[in-house]
């Protein structure tokens, strides 16, 4: 049972950090070496915002996961969040069969959710383990 007293507010603020600081690095590396004509990004400042808004609320899911399923520890955790990117790529994977996702999209977004997940899932699992 979900014990909304237990959440960890640091835990969150420190994820979604994460989040943000490996979504940056990530999305910078991976489509900023060259304009690529397939992905086109939206003009202005609301896409970072809402990056950011993102951010606090996988890092809220995560560690809502991670307590309810009693995770405590770096292992635990990462199974928890390596699960959730498992998800996620299941429904990219479902996306790309049908067409409604190029394979290069969904090779970048698969890489990105699996591995900041996993990540997520650690440390909100060392975090409730404490």
């Amino acid at each position: 049972m979900m014990n909304w007293s237990e959440m960890d507010v640091v835990a969150i603020l420190i994820g979604a950090f994460l989040y943000a600081v490996y979504g940056g690095i990530y999305y910078t590396i991976m489509l900023g070496k060259k304009k690529d004509t397939q992905f086109k990004q939206t003009e202005g400042p609301l896409k970072y915002v809402m990056s950011i808004m993102i951010a606090f609320v996988s890092s809220f899911i995560v560690a809502s996961f991670v307590q309810v399923a009693g995770a405590e520890g770096i292992l635990s955790g990462l199974i928890v969040g390596s699960l959730i990117g498992i998800i996620i790529t299941l429904v990219y994977l479902k996306n790309t069969l049908f067409g409604l996702v190029t394979k290069k999209a969904f090779y970048i977004a698969v890489g990105d959710h699996l591995i900041i997940f996993t990540m997520l899932g650690m440390v909100h699992g060392v975090i409730n383990g404490i």
